[in-house]
Parts: C-alpha cells; structure tokens; sequence
C-alpha cells in the first residue's frame, strides 16, 4: 500500500479523485515558565491566541496581560508555545496533569516526541466490503446506539462484520466511546471487521484503531492530514466523509470491493 495513494471519492456510484482540503494537525506543546504543562493536538494557527486562552481557563493566570511574552518554537515533531507569566495576578506555573476535554485525547502527555506514537500496523485483508456495504452499515450505525437515540449527544464507535454491529459502545467523548469498544472486544476476531465512528477522524483516533487491529476504518466526518499519514503508516483502509450517497477514501482503498 503507498503512503501517497490517491484519496478517492465515491458518489451515486461514480468513482473519481478527491480534492478535499484537509485540517492540519500537530502536537503543540504548551511550556510555561520553563516547563511543560500539557501537549495536545491542535490547528496550527492563533497560536497565541491558544496559548492565553489556555492559560486562562486552566487557572494558570487570571488576566490575558498575565500571560506575558509568548514564543512560538516550531520543531520537526511538533511546536512548544511557551509563556513567561508576568504581574501580580499570575499564578506559579507548576507541572500538572491537565484532565482534558472531551475532544482532546492527548491533553498531559509531556513530550512532543510521545504524542504521536508509531502506528501498529495491520496487515490483515479485511472483509472486503462493497461501497453499498459501507453506506448501508453506516446508515445503520445509529439505530445501533440507544443512548445516541435517547439523546442525540453521544459518539458511537461500533465493530461491524457481515451486515451487522457485534459490538457498539458510547460517550460523550469520541475517543472514550472508541476507547470502550477496544476494552469490550478483548477474545473477539477483528481482521475481518470495520470499525465505524460517528466522529471525525484525529491521529489518536487512528491509533486506537491500529491496536484494535480493524483492517477497515469508515466514520462520518472527516480526517486531518496527520490521521491520513497515519493510516497509510499503519497499513489502514481509512474511509470517510461517508453519507448516504457515498464517502471518500483516503488509503488502502484495494480492500474494497469495487
């Protein structure tokens, strides 16, 4: 499988190239007085903006003019943003453990090098489903998860063989939903399943499902450009964007049965 494979889009049936723009995404180390609070993945932009922010709502300083000068230092594995607190109303910058949102999977690591961790690598042919196969078992997923029907304000994450959900799991969080369905599939085969997600696709989504050991990746909404290289680094069939007229597929697309 090539790590520069054409993305492919699916539609109504016709199969062609792909011109999505995808978001970038990239460990950002927030250092604050010399030491590292949190690393997290992040939209490389505003960065000064996140970093204020940041130290705003995690308590660090109690005004914006607090956080004093920031540095923006990009390196080969990612970017430190770093802070020098100023005037009366900051507060001592210590190391600590910062509890995420449920968006963020990665908020805590202390090291650029640790967020994004080398792949496993599946190598696995997969169930080789069809592109009906894939609408319909996304189209599907939702009557799969009683709480997302109950509430509407949950993610899914669902291990999906021959036609139908032999494991679904739920959360708040995407990554804990995902998290949930990896602990819950502990004895049961994986290399013949797809994995399907409600949510979009992050690099830390990408790697959860290498250790789950899916061949096949398909969710709803869309990947960030390290996710792809991430999937086409572990070997993934990673499909997304998937609707009801069709999806797109950003590597391994020759386990689909077209």
């Amino acid at each position: 499988m090539s790590e520069k494979e054409t993305p492919l889009r699916w539609r109504d049936g016709t199969t062609g190239p792909s011109d999505r723009t995808l978001a970038d995404e990239v460990p950002v180390a927030i250092v604050v007085n010399g030491t590292t609070v949190a690393v997290l993945l992040a939209t490389p932009a505003d960065l000064y903006d996140f970093a204020v922010g940041f130290a705003l709502t995690e308590g660090l300083v109690v005004r914006a003019a607090d956080a004093g000068e920031v540095e923006v230092v990009r390196y080969a594995d990612g970017i430190e943003v770093r802070l020098w607190l100023a005037g009366d109303g900051a507060v001592a910058a210590r190391r600590r453990t910062i509890t995420g949102p449920s968006g963020c999977g990665l908020c805590g690591i202390e090291s650029l090098a640790a967020a994004v961790v080398t792949p496993r690598v599946v190598t696995a042919p997969g169930p080789r489903p069809t592109p009906a196969e894939i609408v319909a078992a996304i189209g599907a997923l939702g009557e799969a998860q009683p709480l997302g029907r109950a509430t509407r304000a949950v993610h899914g994450a669902a291990l999906w063989r021959r036609g139908a959900a032999i494991v679904v799991r739920e959360d708040v969080g995407r990554h804990n939903a995902l998290d949930k369905l990896v602990g819950a599939v502990a004895g049961i085969e994986t290399a013949d399943a797809m994995l399907l997600l409600t949510s979009r696709v992050s690099v830390e989504m990408v790697q959860k499902a290498s250790v789950l050991g899916t061949p096949i990746l398909v969710a709803v909404s869309a990947p960030t450009s390290l996710a792809v290289a991430t999937a086409q680094a572990a070997g993934l069939t990673l499909v997304a964007v998937t609707r009801s007229d069709g999806f797109e597929v950003f590597g391994g697309s020759a386990r689909l049965a077209w």
